[in-house]
């Protein structure tokens, strides 16, 4: 309790967190709006009988896109693009300079991210409104009056539901506490919480589906997986680094041992959700052809659980640690500032040397970050599909959320340490030190 009163007693940290919590809660009252000439029932009694294809994107989004929301296609378009952007700076030369000119260059290209967001939200707002259409529930239309005036009305609402929400979360992260697009995909999957409580509750002791020692077995089995999610997060490979004594004048400078903390998984969640909303590209293909062959083939083989999704999948998250990992950092910059600074790994020449050991070390500690990242996302489905048992969130859920409470919770603990406060927490890797 004493970390919640330090965090009361520092006005600017006080007054972030109530602005995170306010545009959050306007994030979440925004998914409750739906879009006009959508008959809601049958829209909830669709999804309620499998989501179909766009189940997994319902998550992401909070259940926006089963109330046919303004918010329907949420933070997702602005995902794609930045992870569009982010893979065409190691293609184009244009993007790698704009990433090296500095906050200039950051401007640039976060300004490149918002238009490709607004033409991705177009998109997939398009194949949203053609979903909607050839969707039906028991024979009742979800959309009774479809036609060319819905499908205008619609893909401008949700262009513009995904630019404010866009909108939302940079002003989160400039003015709040944490990421704020990280912040905003975990509300929505926190938000589902009290509707997924509910439903173990009636499976197991109303409908009585599944039984106590089950329930009970599930929920210490998601607590221990939880707590070795935390514990891979947080692990470290610690290169030593020695800085040669320096004389200037009559002082001393140097001559003391630290280290490099590399990681296990330097990319956190990120892969997790390139790699989601790489896999939600079929989907949103199929949204175009309603009825059709199209949407079968992906139901049935590219559906979250089946077979080819869960090697596809698994190669993205991979794929994506290293290639994140490989943009965030840079071996090169930190050997060069370490010489510059007179440091330096024992028993490794500075500059070159240096820079090609921490790489080979770097490429070392990603592999089992990143295998350990598929296993935890995919293992749920492996459960559902062989061993018929239904988990509270998905591993891609649960990744995220625990990801992005480390991540914030670590931002708290700076402000509190900036001002010579305890840290929020009193034990742990993350406990912060006067």
């Amino acid at each position: 309790m004493r970390g919640f009163e330090n965090i009361l007693k520092i006005p600017e940290l006080r007054k972030k967190i109530f602005y995170t919590f306010i545009l959050l809660a306007v994030y979440r009252v925004g998914g409750h709006i739906p879009v006009p000439g959508i008959d809601g029932d049958a829209l909830n009694q669709a999804f309620s009988q499998g989501g179909g294809l766009m189940g997994m994107y319902d998550l992401f989004v909070g259940g926006a896109l089963r109330r046919a929301s303004v918010f329907a296609l949420g933070i997702m378009p602005y995902i794609s693009a930045s992870i569009i952007i982010q893979l065409l700076t190691s293609v184009f030369p244009y993007f790698e300079r704009l990433k090296k000119e500095g906050e200039a260059g950051r401007q640039k290209m976060t300004e490149i991210t918002r238009y490709a967001t607004v033409v991705l939200a177009f998109i997939q707002g398009l194949g949203i409104s053609q979903y909607l259409i050839g969707l039906n529930s028991q024979g009742v239309m979800i959309v009774p009056h479809p036609g060319i005036g819905f499908t205008v009305q619609t893909v401008v609402t949700m262009i513009t539901g995904t630019i404010f929400v866009m909108w939302l979360g940079e002003r989160i992260t400039e003015r709040g506490i944490g990421n704020g697009i990280s912040l905003i995909i975990f509300a929505g999957i926190v938000g589902r919480l009290p509707g997924a409580i509910v439903s173990i509750y009636q499976d197991v002791f109303v409908l009585e589906q599944t039984g106590f020692i089950t329930a009970i077995f599930l929920g210490v089995f998601m607590f221990a997986v939880v707590a070795f999610v935390v514990l891979m997060t947080e692990a470290q490979r610690r290169i030593p680094v020695t800085y040669a004594k320096q004389v200037r004048g009559r002082k001393v400078y140097g001559g003391q041992s630290t280290h490099i903390p590399l990681r296990l998984n330097t990319a956190g969640v990120i892969p997790v959700i390139f790699a989601q909303a790489f896999m939600m590209f079929p989907s949103s293909i199929a949204m175009f052809f309603p009825n059709s062959g199209v949407d079968v083939w992906v139901n049935a083989h590219l559906a979250p659980g089946s077979a080819v999704y869960i090697i596809i999948y698994t190669l993205l998250i991979i794929l994506f640690a290293y290639v994140y990992t490989a943009i965030t950092f840079n071996p090169q910059d930190l050997a060069d500032n370490m010489k510059k600074y007179g440091g330096f790994i024992p028993g490794r020449k500075p500059g070159k040397s240096t820079a090609k050991y921490i790489e080979k070390v770097l490429v070392r500690v990603t592999l089992p970050g990143s295998i350990f990242l598929a296993a935890i996302a995919v293992m749920p489905m492996l459960m559902s599909r062989h061993a018929n048992v239904n988990f509270m969130f998905g591993g891609t859920s649960l990744l995220i959320v625990v990801g992005v409470a480390l991540e914030t919770l670590r931002q708290i603990e700076t402000h509190l340490l900036m001002r010579h406060y305890d840290g929020f927490l009193s034990k742990g890797k993350i406990r912060g030190r006067r």
